[in-house]
């Protein structure tokens, strides 16, 4: 079976693992440091608070906002519950908006859905294709409503002359390292934040509240802390973990890019199957390759049975018992959900398994 996800792990692990785990330091440390760093420079933005969940970015910039009780947040439907289980932390209500065929939410659908009570405006770039953000960001500056990407899939996405991560559109961006992401730090995240402002608040509200930088008599004992925080910060186990991985995973999305530019070549003409994310103004990392395709359970079953393996990956969240008081009408949304479809597009596909991939859609089911 060709899988839709595969771990990717530097060969060149073990040494640089090893040295932290027996230096005696293994809570956020020198490693922390030396990945924001590294973090920094790749996606043009200084304020970068490395974290051990991209939830804990969602949450983290949902709390920085202030929303709470009473608040409103226009989010996505589909994607993965992560995305939106941290609204209802916060408790606030969940706003759906409409998505469009390539999957992301649709601009329209959020000015539409905006009222008094709207807070925030959270949106997922599906399978690291970005959304439309300069249209997203014209409504945000329209009603003066912060902007959270979740970025999940989106290492080293492109959107125009920005990369996801830099914040030129939004007021935050989170992206994840779990475990079969692009980049893993086995797992944790990243939120960049747009401003010097929200990054020391988040500095200090990922570790209790404490400030960790200020020197004190008695390092033990802390300051006066001003605002309750959470245990958010990442480690150096797995800030080590993602320095080693990052070379690999420039290669990764290299490779996923090539793949699916192959698809899109060799499936633009095929019978049943429509290319949906194509715009030339972005670039996707090619976390995910979805396409909609004609009798959708007819095509998994086929490829399946020649050893493909697909899915949809994520159920829409408007459906689930945890979000029904939230339930809405989302007529893009029930057409998109009879057709999309994932294929396997990393870097563990070889340019032979890709062949044999488009050869079985070909053959039809």
């Amino acid at each position: 079976m060709i899988p839709l996800f595969k771990v990717a792990m530097s060969e060149n692990i073990s040494s640089p693992l090893l040295k932290t785990v027996h230096s005696g330091w293994i809570g956020q440390g020198p490693r922390v440091k030396e990945f924001e760093g590294d973090l920094s420079d790749k996606f043009n933005n200084p304020y970068c608070l490395t974290l051990s969940a991209g939830t804990h970015g969602l949450s983290l910039a949902l709390k920085m906002i202030g929303v709470g009780s009473g608040d409103e947040v226009i989010s996505t439907p589909l994607t993965c519950t992560a995305t939106n289980t941290p609204i209802l932390m916060r408790g606030a209500d969940i706003v759906w908006a409409d998505i469009k065929d390539d999957i992301n939410i649709d601009p329209v659908s959020i000015k539409r859905k905006i009222t008094e009570k709207t807070k925030a405006i959270l949106f997922v770039h599906w399978g690291g294709y970005p959304a439309d953000l300069e249209e997203i960001f014209e409504i945000s500056k329209e009603y003066n409503i912060p902007i959270i990407e979740d970025a999940a899939h989106t290492y080293g996405s492109i959107y125009r002359d920005s990369i996801i991560g830099d914040c030129k559109y939004s007021n935050f961006c989170m992206i994840s390292f779990q475990a079969i992401k692009h980049l893993t730090c086995v797992d944790g995240g990243v939120l960049f934040t747009r401003n010097v402002e929200d990054y020391n608040r988040g500095k200090l509200l990922r570790w209790y509240g404490i400030d960790r930088e200020t020197p004190r008599d008695d390092f033990r004992c802390e300051e006066d802390i001003l605002e309750a925080g959470d245990k958010w910060h990442m480690n150096d186990v797995c800030a080590t973990v993602g320095i080693s991985n990052m070379m690999l995973a420039e290669r990764n999305v290299a490779i996923a890019r090539e793949n699916a530019k192959y698809y899109d070549e060799e499936l633009s003409n095929v019978a049943g199957v429509k290319i949906v994310q194509n715009s030339t103004d972005r670039l996707s990392s090619y976390w995910l390759y979805t396409i909609h395709v004609e009798n959708r359970s007819e095509f998994c079953h086929a490829m399946g049975v020649r050893g493909v393996s697909v899915s949809r990956v994520h159920e829409r969240n408007d459906k689930h018992t945890f979000t029904k008081k939230f339930v809405t009408e989302l007529p893009n949304l029930e057409e998109v959900m009879k057709k999309y479809i994932s294929i396997p597009v990393g870097w563990w596909v070889t340019e032979e398994e890709r062949s044999y991939i488009v050869k079985s859609i070909k053959e039809g089911w």
